[in-house]
């Protein structure tokens, strides 16, 4: 009988329900979207990085996990790991700020296309001219550029002469040593691939290395991808946790305002409950399973909204954002919801549950 009631309710006030669900559904999109796309960011470069095809990275002292803009390597570092035993292939990049988060790097294309196999070109081909620059599919499908389109960027115009499937490395390339030349970083590079002979010998060629290099930092692949990861970005977690926070705010404001309009919209009916003898725990029974079931349809909502998120970021800007649907964070976002949306049911659940059935009948 309750549970019919609470239906018909939501049922006969269609409007507040949808909206109400669907402000829930907004803040469960907010926390799903913006995990999807730290987790998406990371674990693509992470794809990208395992793209290069090397064994070993090598990069500059002091550095940190995530960014680099700088050319602090001498390139005579590179002819040196080279020769040391186990190595079939040695290359080095630069990488330099295009604007925001973006970057180009700068490559080698021969020792590039022998480290990880060579791009796979959709359009186009190699480099040709100082002046040629490749593009992986998604820059390009964000930026609506095709084969002999000019491009700018470091203040100068550029041609595309290739564009690729992602997942090597980077989005952008250029030659390293045009690269180098604009950066002025001439004869230095950001970081070293190394691919060995047989990745059976990685432990002795890591102490080979670590041994010639002992102010570098030296990483396997495996361990440099297992390192990107929320926890070893400064800030990123603590800004998750704001925007949850936040979150947990705008549900509870939704469902206060929501809640407490419908406990004036029934103030009669909750009248003639208790003259019916409904009891205190009764009535405000009747509004915690309404705002159960409003944060339940938004949670809902919420984690469709992000398929449509996941797919205008996609459509639109996947050469900048990377987001990927988060299943594990599904139950995180539905008990966040239903905290926000019960903190705001509290009140008016309360102030419904003490109103004197006389007093009731009487409102106008």
């Amino acid at each position: 009988m309750i549970n019919k009631l609470v239906f018909q309710n939501l049922k006969h006030r269609w409007v507040r329900t949808v909206l109400s669900a669907t402000a829930v559904g907004v803040q469960v999109t907010m926390i799903l979207t913006l995990v999807g796309l730290s987790f998406g960011t990371l674990e693509d470069m992470s794809q990208r990085s395992k793209g290069a095809g090397a064994d070993i990275l090598i990069r500059p002292p002091g550095s940190s996990i995530i960014g680099l803009s700088t050319a602090p390597i001498p390139e005579k570092v590179l002819s040196f790991v080279g020769k040391l035993p186990h190595v079939a292939v040695a290359t080095g990049t630069v990488v330099h700020p295009i604007g925001g988060a973006n970057s180009i790097t700068g490559i080698d294309l021969d020792s590039f296309s022998r480290m990880s196999g060579g791009f796979k070109y959709i359009k186009g081909g190699p480099f040709r001219n100082p002046d040629d620059v490749i593009v992986d599919e998604y820059w390009a499908r964000q930026y609506h550029l095709d084969v002999g389109d000019e491009y700018t960027f470091l203040n100068r115009k550029w041609h595309v002469c290739g564009i690729v499937q992602p997942g090597k490395l980077a989005r952008l390339f250029i030659p390293l040593k045009i690269l180098q030349d604009l950066s002025a970083n001439t004869g230095k590079l950001t970081m070293i691939y190394v691919k060995l002979d047989d990745p059976a010998n990685l432990r002795e060629a890591m102490k080979a290395i670590r041994a010639a290099l002992p102010d570098y930092q030296i990483y396997s692949i495996a361990e440099y991808v297992s390192l990107i990861s929320v926890d070893n970005i400064p800030g990123l977690k603590a800004f998750i946790y704001v925007v949850i926070g936040i979150s947990i705010v705008v549900g509870f404001l939704v469902v206060f305002l929501s809640m407490y309009t419908a406990v004036l919209e029934r103030t009669r009916e909750i009248g003639i409950l208790k003259a019916l003898g409904a009891t205190p725990g009764m009535v405000l029974g009747i509004l915690v399973r309404e705002t159960v079931i409003l944060a339940l349809i938004g949670t809902a909502a919420g984690i469709l909204f992000t398929y449509g998120t996941r797919w205008a970021i996609m459509r639109y800007v996947p050469g900048s954002l990377t987001q990927i649907i988060v299943p594990d964070w599904w139950p995180i976002a539905t008990l966040v919801s239903l905290a926000g949306s019960l903190l705001g049911a509290l009140y008016p659940g309360w102030k419904a549950a003490r109103q004197d059935a006389i007093e009731a009948l009487a409102y106008e």
